[in-house]
């Protein structure tokens, strides 16, 4: 995808500030503070050990880079809440058939591996290696841009679907790529 087609003016000036560490960092407290019910300050986020040594265990990716197939319908770029919806991306995958639908950050770099964002071949490479154990079925992509009532859809629909089908594949842990 040309640079011309990633976005207005206005939008590649967003992303070139929001490329800025610091600015990212108020931008993502500062929307944290706005969203109490998404994460609980009580328990904070949730986590857990692994039960297994991670030569035994089968990973999974998840990433909010807007990563899909080609062949899948692209998030929707057009809501300014964004796109709560995913989709399922096969652990068997050739690379090449992969793609990103994504305007809030700038992915040349990804477009050119997509590796970047979704380190599926790595993943491969670490399962060969016996440093993990197995590569999941299927991985899943998010588009990270999510505000408004997308958030209750996201929380209560779209993410539990996902951690269920991680555990019907018996996934011990995933590694999470934000955009």
């Amino acid at each position: 995808m040309a640079q011309t087609d990633r976005g207005s003016w206005l939008e590649r000036l967003s992303n070139r500030i929001f490329a800025i560490p610091s600015v990212a960092q108020w931008w993502a407290r500062w929307r944290a503070g706005r969203m109490p019910a998404v994460i609980d300050p009580a328990t904070g986020i949730p986590f857990a050990r692994l039960a297994k040594p991670l030569a035994q265990c089968r990973a999974a990716l998840i990433t909010t880079g807007g990563v899909h197939r080609v062949d899948q319908r692209p998030f929707d770029m057009e809501n300014p809440d964004g796109d709560a919806t995913y989709r399922e991306i096969p652990g068997d995958v050739a690379l090449a058939e992969l793609t990103i639908t994504h305007k809030y950050y700038d992915h040349r770099d990804a477009d050119q591996d997509i590796n970047v964002i979704f380190p599926l071949e790595h993943f491969r490479d670490l399962a060969a290696q016996g440093v993990i154990g197995q590569v999941a079925p299927r991985h899943f992509g998010f588009m990270g841009h999510i505000d408004g009532e997308l958030i209750q859809v996201l929380t209560r629909r779209t993410a539990p679907e996902v951690a269920q089908k991680l555990r019907q594949d018996e996934v011990d842990f995933a590694l999470l790529t934000p955009a």
